[in-house]
């Protein structure tokens, strides 16, 4: 990838400023690597050498190790105590050995491990100890150096090897002078050391004990305690190592000593010193006014050294050119710092330096002066060949330039070149550069960017005097690599930086490609690499993003790219570059700055303490929030012991006390965070912990509820879109700025032909302020305009387009400056010119500001913003086109309407205003009023002019002006009046077509002094909003307010036809309010009415009659109506279908026009408006109306109380966060074998519904615990999970994502609720297992029938032919009559007419080869109190009505039950009074009768009888009347049956002793006796054969005693055999007692045996 070309030019943004910055500190390492073998083992040039060099230095090292073995006893007594360090210890003593032997004094001394270590390149094999995540905050190329001891004189760790070498080599000299005063060469030990290396072991240890006792013994102790020393230093040196940690070598750039500003005289000589630690060794660059310094360019003026880590920038000579602000940038791999000072050159005064005006020099200090040195005190200033407006396209070069001409001419005086742009310095930098050849100015673009576009200026400035020449710079964007893809962003800058993340922000682009971007991604890049990385996945729409997973301390520079659906655009001109640190980690690190090398290491450790857990951070705050991301900030915790602390972030949901960890994995380092993945209309709360190796500390306060979404609003569209002529190819476009936009960058503009349908960018770099002049158009054809305005929420609707307008110069060449004074120098004015500090004069005549005659002026000089506006602020283009205003008058008020108004046909001057009132009198000026002109002319009225005239003893004098510029209102105080003199009055209206006619001349009116203490009369009354039975009177307070301010006003109302005694108030007490809305009027009727003011003193003088009006609803009245849209904004909307070309509607709220209200936003399109509520809230309750000018009095009003806020509210924030509706809410239930399920329902959801599921803040997806699945047809999630255990402890939420619509659902599993419910998840498990053999479906229950009896059953399940129920009562088995056949799967067992006996425990077992189960059912206790309970609630039910009936003893009252049973309690009651049994008054059960007994009756038993049966908790009550025909007839069968019971007991009747049949043998005696009883005593008589039978002496019959009747046959005869009967009666009746009396012979009997005899009967007669 090559280089973009700003980058060639500069190192700091060089692709190898990393190998030149690594270069300063290992360029020695570099060097020697090349040189030694043993130095690259291990390094990555190791890899690339041949194994033949391998082989040579193992080899090498096998023979130093040898000779190791092999040496005196000194020699193997260290190296023997040297093998009991470590690995570089031994290594490094056997090299050194080896080197000493062979006499070698370069760099092949070096270690393998320890040249290993001071490689810059990684290691293949070497270990670390970092972790990866360290690892890879590590630069790739790059190995901290790590020092090792050397077997040598050890002076300490020096910087590079060169000097590691000499110090080797001169040790070496040493030994070699001493071993030679002792007569031992070291060239002999060389000798003996190759001659023993070549023997055999026995020959070598000879040799070597020969050798050793040459040595004399001042040489051995000596040798002995340099390798002491040695192995001592080597042991230091390595625990120094082992404790060295990486990390905190490495560290970013530090200034020890920051350079000082200085403030010099000319052609002195200036040093600036500065110090800076860091590893590696920063990079020092010095810069002039953000400008590298090249000491190359300027030879000798600049001197560049750092020696001994110390920087200086000398510059010799100074001069003027030289004030500037110098900085020292320091870099490394860690980051970068600056540090700036400033020099100020001064020069004696009355002395000049003609060096200082050669051609070179270009600027001169502002406060330089002229004029005392006898200078020409004034300077024609001219620019000749001058740069026009200019057109640019992205990348290309540009240059602007023009030839300043000065008179007189100064020789060595040259001017100051200043080039602005929007109004600020532009200084030389790496895009821009600047040049002054002495009579050129230019200004170079080397690569044009879409920020470079605005208004540029240049300025010359000679002394106190100056002019400038103005024009704008266009630039294009560059042609899209993708077709219809949107351009490229603009100015990218950083906004705030740590070491956790950087937030950037950016200007979206113009032109989007044709099709609306869906967002931005951004690119960063580390200093020093080409390699881009993208930083989000998913596009962005607000233009502010934090950049996170950055290293910290390295710098980065980012850009960003514009997506649309066509695909990405280019990417923006890259950012400066920034480091990632945190600012109070600066501040950190400053109070401990690290010393540079000096030769020694001195290690310090602390002594380990006792660890402190961290406090609670403090100030935490939500710095920035959007629908992305949310930004906190705090401050560290002042307790937090000697080691560095982390943060962990929390967050919990609104109304819930649910903290969850959001940083869980990644503590955070600085004490600020970025959260991403927050559920957008959803409130928050956060905390931070700190947290060290000690634990975690306490939370810090929470914060406030913060609600995710953008805080900024995307702006409202402009409004009023008004262009207006300029020049032949331009446009001067102004607009009404949106309102209440927060943060507004500014504005795009574009253009477009009537008729084409394209649209054109007429600025890529957003405007600001109202105004803007469009260049590059067409003359003569017709352009329409439109305008957007941007923030960083993203860009507005487009505006309304405006009026086509053709382009052509305008009269005068041009809109004047003295018109728009205020837009001189900023990029919205004009674009081009002229301007310096001369004397400017005003306006002299009173009118002659107004129109044409201010456009022909010449400009004002530049210093013209400085003085006041003039008269004038409006100018039309009805001018331009020839329609000239009335002679007098021809402007309307100060304030600015720039709508461009055509001649229109149907415009017209309006009437006069009339009935022209004094409103207050002074002793020198009067104040009038007036009403409108009944006529407007087809448009509004822009203003009144009054004239004035003296009337002397009824002679009118000449009319005066009395105002010159017109006044809006209807009312004006005339001042400069005579005391005591008599004045008429006359006013004309004016619109945009012209000045209407005076009105007629007013009645007299006298100047003087007021002093009547009531207040004066309220004027200028209007109604509006007029309907069938209301209307809404307003006015304005009196001028004259009398002695007291006004307290309030009465309200009046008549019909205009009535009397003016029928006048009637419309409020008892005083209103404080300037309206009223009158309700209950009379439709079709028409009213009049005035309102008087009252104060301390009383009520003041009627106002002038309002009206007449009719109270009628007129048809196509619409009314306001509140709306609330997608983005939950509130709005009122008011449609008219009535409007005139010129209408305008008017918002109000209480009847104050609401235009300037920061709160509200008003935007009319056509015969619509609306009104839009930015926030609404308690302070906006009020009445807002709507009214429509140049109308017939069409408005409307809509009230908002407390009420309708409440509502609308809700509304707005279910619009503005849509949720998707959701039917059920998460909830778990358990399923079969103990799985359980996870579900909730939404109402709908999309094909495109996404659902992330999440348990303990962690998303789970898929798997072999999980199952997942989505039903978007019935809106039913669900997750499946076979078996809960203890870690599945926690929440779990469902996240919908629907379109902009959201859901969440959350379940809290802790505590106890999830121990039960694991509890039955494994109950549920046990059962599964249970209905593998045959179980219950349905545990044993029991049911009362309706015939009460009881029932228990079960449901039966998984049975079989073979399966055996069993039941049981208290453990003793019942014995079932029927067999169950299970084809229902009922089981049952009946108890009929249940009572206490059948209380128990009843168990019923199901069994099989399969298993069994069993179910226990406990009829005891409260079990059978429930139960007896409902049997007795069931027979009481079964009781059927209450009936009456009579016996002989008296009238019982009864009812049937299925079965009765004691525990029915049953009580009587008579007329609501319980019955006192009695004798006479009887109750009782029989069987299932439950009944009540009246013995004799008595007309007192006469009522309501109810009858109540309690079951032990309800009472059921039965209820009849004896009284009336029932009672009657009761009585009467009672009566009835009384007397027949008399009878029946008092009657004739056989008691007994007559058999049935006698059957008696022939010539035997029969004697029979019979009981009888009768009251009176019966009549007693036999019959035989329904024959009456007399006594005689054969059969004697016989009645004794009124009792006892005989029957006797002395001896029977066949004759006798018959039936015979006896017969009692009396009075009462008669009764027959039959019998039969059979006579046999005995030969007859055997054959009579067989017979049956005849049976008697008794009949009763």
């Amino acid at each position: 990838m090559s280089l973009p070309f700003y980058q060639k030019f500069h190192e700091h943004y060089d692709q190898s400023y990393r190998n030149k910055d690594l270069r300063t500190t290992t360029s020695q390492y570099q060097q020697e690597k090349k040189r030694s073998a043993i130095y690259t083992h291990g390094s990555t040039a190791y890899s690339s050498r041949s194994s033949a060099a391998h082989r040579q230095e193992s080899q090498a090292f096998s023979q130093a190790s040898s000779y190791q073995q092999q040496g005196s006893q000194a020699y193997s007594l260290g190296a023997t105590e040297y093998s009991l360090g470590s690995e570089v210890s031994r290594k490094a003593a056997s090299a050194y050995d080896y080197g000493y032997s062979h006499g070698l004094t370069d760099s092949s001394l070096l270690l393998e491990d320890y040249s290993s270590k001071l490689s810059p390149q990684t290691k293949r094999a070497k270990k670390s100890l970092l972790s990866g995540e360290e690892k890879e905050n590590l630069p790739g190329d790059y190995m901290v150096p790590i020092f090792s001891g050397r077997q040598v004189h050890v002076s300490g760790i020096t910087d590079t090897e060169e000097q590691r070498i000499k110090e080797a080599a001169a040790y070496i000299a040493q030994r070699n002078l001493l071993a030679s005063e002792e007569g031992i060469s070291t060239s002999k030990q060389l000798t003996a050391s190759k001659q023993s290396m070549a023997s055999k072991q026995s020959t070598s240890i000879l040799q070597q004990e020969e050798a050793l006792k040459k040595k004399s013994r001042k040489v051995a102790i000596r040798e002995k305690a340099e390798h002491l020393s040695l192995r001592k230093t080597l042991e230091e040196t390595e625990a120094y190592h082992r404790k060295l940690n990486e990390d905190s070598l490495l560290h970013a750039p530090e200034f020890i000593i920051k350079p000082r500003s200085h403030t010099v005289w000319e052609k002195e000589n200036v040093i600036l010193h500065c110090s800076v630690s860091g590893w590696p060794e920063p990079r020092l660059t010095w810069y002039k006014n953000q400008v590298p310094i090249n000491v190359h360019a300027n030879p000798g003026k600049y001197i560049i050294e750092s020696r001994y880590g110390m920087h200086t920038l000398e510059i010799n000579a100074c001069d003027f050119e030289d004030t500037a602000q110098y900085r020292a940038s320091a870099m490394n791999v860690k980051g970068e710092l600056s540090a700036y000072a400033s020099v100020v050159v001064k020069r004696y005064k009355g002395e000049f330096d003609e060096t200082c005006f050669h051609a070179g020099a270009s600027t001169l200090p502002l406060s330089f002066a002229v004029t005392p040195y006898g200078y020409a005190s004034k300077f024609d200033i001219h620019f000749d060949d001058k740069f026009d407006v200019s057109f640019g396209r992205e990348g290309e070069t540009m240059s602007l330039g023009c030839r300043v001409v000065i008179t007189p001419e100064i020789k060595h005086f040259q001017p100051e070149i200043q080039w602005y742009r929007n109004g600020a310095l532009v200084s030389p930098s790496k895009w821009v550069q600047t040049h002054w050849s002495g009579e050129r100015a230019t200004l170079t673009f080397s690569h044009l960017n879409k920020e470079d576009e605005g208004l540029y200026s240049i300025r010359v400035r000679m002394g106190d005097y100056y002019e400038q020449y103005s024009a704008y710079v266009f630039v294009r964007d560059a042609d899209a690599e993708i077709e219809g893809a949107p351009a490229s962003p603009l100015d990218v800058m950083c906004l705030d930086a740590n070491k956790d993340y950087i937030i950037i922000s950016w200007k979206q682009p113009a032109v989007d490609g044709g099709s609306p971007i869906l967002g931005y991604f951004i690119d960063k890049c580390e200093v020093g690499t080409d390699t881009w990385s993208q930083c989000n996945d998913i596009p962005v729409k607000f233009a502010r993003f934090p950049v996170t997973g950055l290293i910290e301390g390295r710098s980065y520079i980012f850009r960003v790219r514009a997506v649309n659906k066509n695909g990405i655009g280019l990417p923006s001109r890259v950012s400066e570059p920034v480091a990632a640190l945190d600012p109070a980690e600066k501040a950190r690190l400053k109070s401990r700055p690290s010393a540079p090398w000096t030769g020694q290491i001195i290690v310090t450790e602390e002594e380990p303490t006792e660890g402190i857990i961290p406090g609670p951070p403090t100030d935490l705050s939500v710095t920035e929030a959007t629908r992305s991301y949310v930004v906190l900030s705090w401050k560290p915790p002042g307790q937090r012991g000697h080691e560095g602390i982390m943060y962990y972030v929390e967050k919990c949901e609104a109304e819930t006390q649910n903290w969850q960890r959001v940083n869980t994995e990644l503590p955070v380092k600085s004490p600020r965070f970025a959260l991403f993945d927050l559920a957008e209309g959803k409130s928050y709360c956060f905390r931070v912990r700190c947290a060290n190796s000690a634990g975690v500390g306490e939370p810090s306060e929470a914060t406030e509820m913060t609600v995710v979404g953008d805080k900024l609003d995307i702006p409202k569209p402009p409004s009023k879109i008004i262009p207006s002529r300029n020049t032949d190819t331009s446009v001067v476009v102004t607009w009404e700025e949106s309102k209440d936009a927060k943060e507004l960058v500014g504005y795009y503009i574009e253009s477009s032909i009537v008729g084409s349908g394209t649209w054109e960018p007429c600025n890529n770099n957003p405007v600001k302020g109202s105004r803007f002049t469009c260049h590059g158009l067409v003359t003569g054809q017709s352009y329409i305009f439109r305008v957007r305005a941007v923030n960083a929420a993203g860009l507005s609707d487009y505006s309304q387009d405006s009026e086509a307008i053709e382009v052509k110069a305008a009269i005068g060449g041009g809109v004047s400056q003295d018109v728009w004074p205020e837009l001189s120098d900023t990029p919205g004015g004009l674009t081009d010119f002229q301007g310096g500090m001369h004397e400017a004069s005003q306006p002299t005549s009173k009118k002659d500001a107004l129109l044409g005659s201010e456009l022909n002026k010449p400009a004002l000089p530049s210093s013209s913003h400085k003085l006041g506006k003039t008269e004038v602020s409006k100018v039309s283009e009805y001018v331009q086109e020839e329609l000239t205003p009335p002679p007098q008058k021809a402007a309307s008020k100060g304030k600015s309407k720039s709508d461009p108004l055509k001649k229109k046909k149907n415009l017209a001057t309006p009437s006069p205003p009339y009935d022209i009132t004094s409103l207050e009198s002074f002793h020198d000026s009067m104040v009038l009023g007036w009403k409108q002109p009944d006529k407007t002319g087809g448009t509004e009225i822009t203003g009144y002019y009054v004239n004035y005239r003296e009337v002397i003893d009824g002679v009118p004098g000449k009319w005066r002006e009395a105002n010159i510029k017109a006044v809006s209102d209807q009312a004006y105080q005339i001042n400069n009046l005579k005391e005591n003199m008599v004045y008429q009055f006359q006013v004309a209206a004016m619109n945009i077509a012209g000045l209407g006619e005076f009105s007629a001349a007013s009645e007299l009116f006298k100047c003087e002094e007021w002093t009547i203490a009531v207040p004066g009369p309220p004027h200028n009354l209007k109604y509006s909003e007029v309907r069938k039975n209301s209307l809404v009177l307003q006015w304005k307070p009196p001028v004259h307010s009398g002695r007291t301010p006004v307290t309030g006003y009465f309200v009046d109302m008549k019909e205009a036809s009535a009397k003016d005694d029928q006048w009637r108030g419309l409020n008892k007490a005083a209103i404080k309010n300037k309206y009223l809305k009158v309700h209950d009027l009379k439709e079709g009727v028409s009213y009049v009415f005035r309102v008087r003011a009252i104060n301390q003193a009383g009520v003041g003088k009627p106002s002038d009659l309002a009206g007449p009006v009719v109270a009628e609803t007129r048809p196509g009245t619409k009314e306001v109506v509140v709306s609330v849209d997608d983005d939950g904004i509130i709005s009122l909307n008011f449609e008219c279908d009535q409007m005139s070309p010129n209408s305008e509607f008017t918002w109000s709220k209480d009847y104050v026009p609401t235009e300037d209200s920061p709160r509200l936003e008003v935007e009319s399109k056509g015969n619509k408006t609306k009104m839009t509520f930015k926030e609404l809230g308690m302070e906006d309750l009020g009445i807002y109306s709507c009214d429509v000018s140049d109308t017939d009095g069409i408005a409307s009003s809509y009230l908002i109380d407390e009420e309708e806020l409440t509502r609308l509210l809700a509304l707005s924030h279910e619009h503005k966060f849509p949720t998707v509706p959701v039917k059920s809410e998460l909830a778990v239930e358990i399923l079969d074998k103990g799985q359980v399920r996870f579900w909730m329902q939404a109402e709908k959801l999309s094909p495109n519904a996404k659902v992330n599921f999440i348990f303990n803040d962690n998303e789970i997806s898929e798997g072999p615990k999980y199952k997942m699945h989505i039903d978007r047809n019935t809106g039913i999630i669900e997750m499946f999970m076979e078996k809960l255990q203890d870690e599945d402890e926690g929440s779990y939420s469902f996240q919908i994502q629907d379109g902009r619509a959201t859901g969440h659902s959350t379940l809290v599993l802790i505590g106890d609720v999830y121990k039960k419910l694991q509890k039955e998840a494994e109950f549920q498990r046990q059962e599964w297992i249970r209905k593998q053999g045959p179980h219950f479906a349905e545990y044993l229950s029991w049911e009362v029938t309706g015939e009460c009896n009881v029932l228990l059953k079960c449901k039966v399940a998984n049975i079989k032919k073979e399966t055996l129920i069993v039941w049981y009562k208290d453990e003793r088995e019942i014995s079932v009559d029927e067999k169950h056949d299970f084809k229902d799967g009922i089981c049952t067992l009946l108890i009929t007419e249940f009572s206490r006996k059948d209380a128990g425990i009843y168990e019923v077992i199901l069994k099989d080869d399969r298993g069994k189960d069993k179910s226990r059912l406990k009829l005891v206790d409260e079990a059978f109190k429930e139960l007896m309970t409902e049997v007795c609630k069931t027979i009481a039910l079964s009781a059927t009505d209450l009936k009456i009936q009579s016996t002989a003893e008296g009238i019982r009252l009864y009812s049937f039950v299925t079965y009765y049973l004691e525990d029915l309690k049953v009580n009587w009651s008579h007329n609501g009074t319980a019955i006192m049994y009695s004798d006479r008054v009887k109750s009782g059960v029989t069987g299932e009768q439950i009944w009540l007994q009246i013995n004799e009756p008595t007309p007192n038993d006469k009522g309501k009888y109810v009858m109540e049966l309690f079951d032990g908790k309800t009472g059921h009550q039965k209820t009849i009347d004896l009284s009336g025909q029932a009672y009657d007839e009761a009585f009467a069968e009672f009566e009835r049956l009384k007397q027949a019971a008399i009878a029946e007991k008092n009657r004739a009747r056989v008691l007994g002793g007559l058999p049935d049949v006698v059957t008696i043998q022939e010539g035997k005696a029969l004697n029979l006796t019979c009981t009888v009883w009768g009251d009176p005593a019966p009549e007693v008589s036999w019959m035989k054969n329904e024959k009456t039978l007399a006594s005689d002496d054969h059969c004697t019959l016989k009645f004794e005693a009124g009792k006892t009747a005989y029957f006797t046959i002395k001896g029977v005869t066949s004759s006798d055999s018959g039936k015979y009967g006896l017969v009692v009666k009396n009075k009462y009746g008669t009764e027959i007692s039959d019998f039969t009396i059979s006579v046999f012979i005995p030969e007859e009997e055997v054959r009579n045996a067989v017979s049956e005899p005849l049976k008697g009967n008794k009949k009763s007669k």
